[in-house]
């Protein structure tokens, strides 16, 4: 069992660096539409910002995933995994086919769903966090929607009168800065659903590492009440590396299919976006930086006119929002239903 337990924490990390490539277009697609940054450069840019978020804010994110969704009874390596793998395959499927979802949601779908395969609905904690979440899905892109639209107005009133040239010229330094908040933001809440991930696998199978000595002796968690430093640097490592080799398909949706962008508004929908994802980071509320961005866009892109934005796109992104949490979780349940047989408890 430690050397499953130890694979599934190796899984944990892999995820998280898909997680990086995935969602890495949420950081950059922006900047790279526009052109104020090559993809490599913008790349660098992003990973950067996401491993710097590893020394500033709290870990409020991780101890609601550890202990806000699922039962602690319920939770065991096979449930872990399966999780695990539910989230991974369904990223995959829809880095494929270049569809912006939810690494979040895919990977809290397949931990509801992993853990129903175990012990049926009442093994989730319906509450607070599950309402939060649930609710996220419609309120973070609507408020990356108002908050980008309500900037871009504000920067179009405040220079009215400058010449298109002159806007670029400001707003071109002005989005590294945008896209740099961004990736913080995408960091410091992506990162911490892996923590948490980690944290109640260790809690949950702490007896096997309760005798342990040296290195091993760092695996045992009483509690999740901490985080301990080794795993969230090995967190923030592995999406920041993941961000590094990114999502190219998905960066040409996020970046020219939604809606034309330049400096300005791209600008403007990476700063909303980024405002947004860290007061739910501060409140420990994990919502999906791809919904959080796509809002945004919509919103400056709209600010031109309703019909500069592609609402077909849009609509089929919407529906990828809305099967991401079923989809994950039903792929983990099969999962676990299969590493049931494979893995003796």
């Amino acid at each position: 069992m430690v050397t499953y337990i130890l694979l599934i924490i190796v899984v944990a990390f892999f995820f998280d660096f898909i997680n990086g490539f995935h969602d890495s277009a949420n950081s950059i697609a922006t900047i790279v539409g526009t052109r104020v940054l090559s993809p490599f450069a913008a790349v660098v840019w992003a990973a950067t910002f996401n491993f710097a978020a590893a020394f500033f804010g709290s870990t409020a994110v991780a101890k609601a995933v550890s202990g806000g969704y699922v039962v602690q009874s319920i939770v065991d390596a096979n449930v872990m995994c399966a999780a695990l793998m539910g989230a991974i395959v369904w990223n995959l499927i829809t880095w494929y086919y270049g569809i912006p979802s939810s690494s979040s949601h895919a990977l809290i779908g397949g931990f509801a769903g992993a853990a129903i395969a175990k012990g049926g609905f009442t093994a989730l904690m319906w509450g607070e966090k599950w309402i939060q979440t649930l609710l996220a899905i419609v309120i973070s892109p609507t408020l990356g929607l108002i908050v980008g639209l309500t900037l871009m107005v504000l920067v179009l009133n405040l220079f009215r009168h400058a010449t298109p040239r002159l806007v670029d010229r400001f707003f071109r330094p002005g989005q590294l800065v945008s896209s740099a908040m961004l990736s913080f933001a995408h960091g410091q809440n992506d990162a911490q659903k892996t923590m948490g991930i980690i944290v109640a696998l260790l809690v949950a199978e702490k007896q096997y590492f309760a005798t342990e000595t040296g290195i091993m002796s760092h695996l045992y968690l009483a509690d999740a009440s901490s985080v301990p430093k080794w795993i969230a640097l090995s967190a923030y490592t592995c999406i920041s590396l993941g961000t590094l080799f990114g999502g190219w398909r998905i960066v040409h949706t996020m970046g020219s299919r939604i809606t034309r962008l330049r400096p300005v508004s791209g600008f403007c929908a990476e700063t909303a976006g980024a405002l947004v994802i860290m007061t739910a980071t501060k409140f420990g509320i994990p919502v999906s930086t791809t919904h959080t961005i796509t809002g945004s866009i919509v919103g400056v892109g709209a600010t031109h006119r309703l019909s500069g934005v592609r609402w077909g796109l849009a609509g089929r992104i919407v529906w990828a929002w809305v099967v991401t949490i079923p989809a994950a979780a039903l792929i983990a349940a099969v999962s676990y239903f299969g590493l049931s047989h494979l893995v003796a408890r």
